[in-house]
């Protein structure tokens, strides 16, 4: 809780609970007579006094500035986050107790204004919807007061969907649609606030009776996609701050950040999802040329494509080309070598000049359905062009894995000698230099490597 009365206040009870005198505290570079006009309220003191003084005293320059030392205020922030998890966990009365906790003690106005929304949210949640209105109404009379601070369409969007739950039909549609015309002005016809304001408007004018309206507005408003990626977000955030609305611009760029982290926070998952489909496709007894005639293996190779299929929408550039390339190795094992053969493909044609790694990755597959499909000559040129692509990676272990699955490959296709040389270039990769040069004898396709 923050320390007693003012700066002056502060100061003078420090002083005498360390039985000082103002002389003592003034010390030889400030005089008592200054010391008596802080603590009287006369003067405030600069920065640098208020440290001067906060070490004499045996505190902090911010208790003695804001009468709460700095731990108070962290474990209030952590207070404020903790019942935010509370509400997420389902639990709105514990939560509500813990911010009615950080409003009373704190005296930092931004993490108030956020413990009060946390709070009507709450009451919101425990169906004490008057309660609820009328802390959610403060607030946007407070961000309709300072819209240089905070936002007042979330408090707007709220009050719709609250009223509307009370029965008042015409404020939930007059607040649903100042909502909607602003996120229009914003440019933002998309995303979790135009789909709230829009559905809250669209249930008041089915319980009002004006179903034409209502019927409008749900084919405008799921004719767009409403998941809106980042750039929408930041887009309406540029246009506010450009137009100087200061709060809708912060609010705007706080959403962005947070689909930004949505977005990230589920690609660890889906990665894990494609290492999880390569280790399972590893394990197939027939990774090497053929479907899989075994129970066992066409299960692991069906769990690993319901993996892979559920990443694949999570993942973009050199992971969604890695995906896709596990898609079609998983379904050469489950026989399925059409689907295969125009996936790899596609993946070539996608992926262009400049791509070595994947070409390599996606041709080595591909050379496995032809294989499977008893397409001898179409194999091996798929894999001498990958012979050849090979040679614009560097050393190292993804190289001497490739080579080595190209040395198997070669050796099912019947090139003997191709998959002699693959081996040596996979050694080379790995680190194991020959001790003795080729003959000058040795096959062509040997000495190239």
């Amino acid at each position: 809780m923050p320390g007693p009365g003012n700066v002056g206040e502060r100061v003078r009870n420090l002083r005498l609970t360390r039985r000082l005198s103002q002389a003592q505290l003034a010390a030889h570079d400030l005089s008592d007579s200054y010391i008596s006009l802080i603590e009287s309220g006369k003067r405030t003191p600069t920065p640098a006094v208020l440290r001067l003084l906060a070490e004499r005293l045996g505190c902090t320059a911010e208790y003695l500035a804001d009468g709460v030392e700095p731990e108070q205020r962290a474990h209030l922030e952590v207070r404020e986050r903790h019942a935010r998890l509370e509400r997420l966990n389902g639990d709105p009365e514990a939560a509500l107790s813990i911010f009615d906790e950080v409003i009373i003690r704190s005296d930092d106005p931004e993490l108030t204004l956020r413990a009060r929304w946390g709070r009507a949210c709450a009451l919101e949640d425990l169906g004490e919807l008057e309660a609820a209105i009328e802390v959610f109404e403060e607030l946007r009379e407070q961000a309709e007061r300072d819209p240089g601070r905070s936002s007042w369409l979330p408090s707007v969007i709220s009050l719709a969907r609250c009223y509307h739950a009370v029965g008042d039909l015409g404020q939930a549609i007059a607040l649903g649609e100042r909502a909607l015309a602003r996120l229009g002005e914003l440019g933002l016809t998309t995303g979790r606030e135009h789909a709230e304001a829009g559905r809250v408007l669209m249930l008041a004018y089915v319980d009002r009776c004006d179903l034409e309206r209502a019927r409008d507005l749900g084919r405008r408003a799921l004719s767009v996609d409403d998941t809106p990626d980042t750039s929408a977000y930041r887009a309406a955030s540029v246009f506010a701050l450009e137009n100087g609305a200061i709060g809708d611009a912060l609010h705007l760029a706080d959403r962005a950040i947070a689909a930004h982290d949505e977005d990230t926070a589920r690609l660890p998952h889906a990665r894990l999802g494609v290492a999880g489909a390569r280790a399972l496709l590893r394990g197939v007894a027939s990774y090497g040329t053929e479907p899989s005639g075994q129970d066992s293996d066409l299960t692991s190779a069906q769990e690993a494509l319901a993996l892979l299929r559920d990443a694949a929408p999570r993942l973009s550039g050199v992971d969604a080309t890695e995906c896709t390339i596990e898609t079609a190795r998983a379904l050469v094992l489950m026989g399925k070598l059409d689907q295969a053969v125009d996936t790899t493909e596609q993946t070539l044609t996608e992926l262009g000049q400049g791509h070595a790694l994947g070409s390599v990755q996606a041709r080595l597959v591909l050379a496995r359905a032809r294989l499977a499909q008893d397409d001898r000559i179409g194999a091996l040129s798929e894999l001498r062009s990958t012979a050849t692509e090979l040679k614009r990676l560097p050393h190292g272990r993804t190289s001497a894995r490739a080579s080595r699955e190209l040395g198997d490959l070669l050796d099912a296709a019947g090139d003997s000698a191709g998959a002699t040389a693959a081996y040596r270039r996979a050694l080379e990769a790995a680190g194991l230099r020959p001790s003795v040069r080729p003959q000058q004898n040795a096959p062509a396709d040997l000495a190239e490597f």
